[in-house]
């Protein structure tokens, strides 16, 4: 990845390496914007471990627009039995390494009147996830911090919204075994269609849509209980 060209608009992405983080640098270089890739290893322009102080970086006064997509889900057990270092670790990862971003990228942003901020949440945030306390408790925290990040942001042209995924992967496919009917749209989501919706957040065309939570979940979490027969799937006989 190259350094920012002044002139262009910049972004950053955090998590750059990842499945998802790959998939915003290509789009939003696609939209023209110079991307800044952070990351705790890899081919990347910064390399930092979110969970400790950032590095002080003058590149950060440049940006325009920050994606906080940096997350790690690496704590499975009931809230009961869970390490306090464990779920400790995601929290510093997924909610303060975010706030430590977004920090360095916001005197510039109000300095030039402008800013984007967009924080990659989770469908768990609002749901809840089974034995994963620590990673649904960080995602929830997000929502919270661009509520607030988009009141203070105003007055300054900086808006703040929260992106919800749901199960996707690198292309759109079949759910997994055993989640058959709890995704209305009946497949999972690609990394790129998560990338298109942060692309339009970040935007013009978005200036007036701050303080938001999108969920990019294909209806996960709607109800498929009904009290009449259901319809036939489409391309089934009656």
């Amino acid at each position: 990845m190259s350094g920012p060209l002044r002139g262009r608009p910049v972004a950053l992405v955090t998590g750059a390496a990842g499945l998802l983080g790959r998939a915003l640098d290509e789009r939003l270089r696609a939209d023209g914007f110079d991307v800044l890739g952070l990351d705790v290893r890899g081919d990347v322009d910064i390399v930092a471990d979110l969970a400790r102080d950032l590095p002080p970086d003058p590149r950060f006064a440049e940006v325009d627009v920050v994606v906080a997509n940096a997350a790690i889900l690496d704590s499975v057990a009931a809230a009961h039995a869970v390490e306090f270092a464990e779920f400790q670790r995601v929290v510093e990862v997924n909610l303060n390494g975010a706030f430590r971003v977004i920090q360095a990228c916001l005197p510039g942003m109000r300095a030039r009147g402008h800013g984007r901020i967009i924080a990659i949440a989770s469908a768990a945030a609002v749901l809840g996830l089974n034995l994963q306390i620590s990673y649904a408790a960080s995602k929830a925290g997000l929502l919270g911090l661009v509520k607030t990040l988009a009141i203070e942001g105003g007055p300054y042209g900086i808006t703040a919204n929260a992106v919800l995924p749901g199960l996707f992967g690198p292309e759109a496919g079949p759910l997994p075994a055993g989640l058959g009917n709890l995704v209305a749209a009946g497949r999972t989501a690609s990394a790129a269609e998560i990338a298109h919706v942060v692309a339009f957040l970040a935007g013009e065309h978005a200036a007036y849509i701050t303080g938001q939570q999108l969920g990019v979940d294909g209806g996960l979490g709607l109800s498929p209980t009904s009290l009449h027969a259901p319809e036939p799937a489409p391309g089934s006989s009656a």
